[in-house]
């Protein structure tokens, strides 16, 4: 070959694709964020994991750069093929305060069993130092169970619940009364008993009373309560945290109080209640119990256990389907008060197959000496079964409430 041709003549010798001048070129297998979440999410059951993936979805893909010189390639690698490694991957910015839950940060293995409680499950607990724990009894299980049902949240302000039925004397005060603190005892929100009966109603009476205020005074106060300590000023609260509102006292007064009255003490009480219960009165056709109606997103019809205290309870539910509260009806709850004349003499089955046919749910309030006596209700002093039916009332009320507003 001619000397000049030599020159700039390139030598036939194979190159090694990975190595250009000295510089390393390699394809890195890089995991997407939207795999790694994805993976994240299907491997854990903590609801943290499940954050993070949200959170992977929403960030943009990041490039990882090697030394200067190097250059990667961005493979996207299946889910199947991520490494057991659960570590999270640094996101965009700074995590937020939420991302710090219990189940992230508790090292389970670390912490022992709670205290058990239950008088032998305890007792074991002492006298072995300790050394074993049987956990809960099942009585304190079911009661904490009961506690679970009574106590679910609900979002998109106050639930209106109203406690009625036709007849008087069938024991309506007492089971509002016995459910307003059913509620109160089991919830961590505030609930309130309202006296809507325009024929001077007892409520108040079946609480220590604290305060000589009434609906009456609620509705002409309205413009100055502008918090829930203002609003506080006018219900009396037993021990179990029950806000109970009286009715008047005087009856040509308490005939006054109409349905736009009732609705300015519903409204005030929607802003600080989670729960608005509304004894009646035995007038169905009066304006107030169209208000309570309208706002009702259940509601608690009372029997006694007679023939006539029965067919005057199912005539209410007539009443109500036959103006346009079917709905109501078919998820209503029917509670039978035992401790009416006549209970032992008649076939409580039978009345409830009757009202199972047109209602959701029967409960059954048993008799009780504290209150037969129509003064104040001890939530404590009653019987066991007494609390157990109000418990049970209670939480199939809650049950039947929307969780949401429209659902």
């Amino acid at each position: 070959m001619p000397d000049d041709e030599v020159a700039v003549a390139i030598d036939d010798v194979a190159v090694n694709p990975g190595i250009v001048d000295g510089v390393t070129t390699s394809s890195v297998p890089i995991v997407t964020p939207q795999a790694q979440a994805a993976y994240l999410a299907a491997r854990s059951e903590s609801p943290y994991a499940a954050m993070l993936a949200a959170d992977r979805l929403r960030t943009r893909r990041e490039r990882v750069r090697t030394d200067t010189g190097s250059h990667v390639a961005i493979v996207d690698v299946p889910v199947d093929a991520i490494e057991s490694s659960e570590a999270p991957l640094s996101g965009d910015g700074p995590e937020s305060a939420d991302s710090l839950t219990a189940d992230r940060l508790i090292d389970v293995s670390r912490t022992g069993k709670p205290v058990p409680q239950g008088a032998f499950n305890r007792f074991l607990y002492e006298v072995s130092f300790h050394a074993v724990n049987l956990g809960d009894s099942a009585k304190v299980r079911a009661h904490k169970a009961m506690n679970a049902r009574i106590g679910r949240k609900f979002e998109g302000g106050a639930r209106f619940v109203p406690v009625l039925t036709r007849k008087g004397g069938v024991g309506k005060t007492t089971v509002t009364t016995l459910l307003g603190m059913a509620l109160a005892d089991a919830r961590d929100d505030r609930i309130i008993a309202i006296d809507a009966n325009p024929d001077r109603g007892t409520l108040a009476e079946r609480v220590e009373r604290h305060t000589r205020e009434t609906v009456r005074d609620v509705v002409q106060r309205a413009s100055s309560i502008g918090g829930y300590t203002d609003f506080s000023e006018f219900v009396s609260r037993d021990a179990t945290r029950l806000d109970v509102l009286a009715s008047d006292t005087d009856p040509l007064l308490s005939e006054a109080f109409n349905d736009d009255d009732y609705n300015v003490v519903a409204a005030l009480a929607a802003r600080y209640y989670s729960i608005v219960l509304t004894d009646c009165g035995t007038g169905i056709v009066h304006s107030v119990m169209r208000a309570t109606l309208q706002r009702a997103d259940s509601i608690v019809i009372v029997s006694g256990g007679s023939v006539d205290e029965a067919r005057l309870a199912s005539e209410t539910l007539t009443w109500l389907e036959a103006n346009g509260f079917g709905e109501l009806v078919r998820n209503a709850i029917v509670a039978i008060n035992l401790a009416t004349q006549g209970t032992h003499l008649v076939k409580l089955d039978e009345i409830e197959a009757h009202f199972a046919s047109r209602v959701r749910e029967i409960v059954r309030v048993p008799y009780d000496p504290r209150l037969a006596a129509g003064s104040a209700v001890h939530w404590d002093e009653l019987r066991p079964i007494t609390r157990d039916a109000a418990r049970e009332l209670a939480a199939l009320v809650v049950e039947g409430i929307p969780i949401e507003r429209g659902h």
